[in-house]
C-alpha cells in the first residue's frame, strides 16, 4: 500500500514529522504541515458537539 498524505504526494525521506493529538504523523512536506497544524488548532477550539 501506498503511503500518501493530503496532497497525494509520496511520503519519501524527507518526510516531515508533525506530532498531532499526541501522535507523530509523517507528511510529505511544510505546506501539508501546516495545513494539519491548523485542522487541529481550528478542532480544538471548536465547541463540543451536543447529542
Amino acid at each position: 500500500m501506498k503511503k500518501t498524505t493530503c496532497c497525494d504526494c509520496g511520503l519519501g525521506a524527507d518526510a516531515i514529522s508533525v506530532k498531532l493529538g499526541g501522535r507523530t504523523v509523517e507528511v510529505c512536506c511544510e505546506e501539508c504541515a501546516r495545513a494539519l497544524g491548523e485542522a487541529e488548532a481550528a478542532t480544538a477550539s471548536a465547541p463540543a458537539a451536543k447529542d
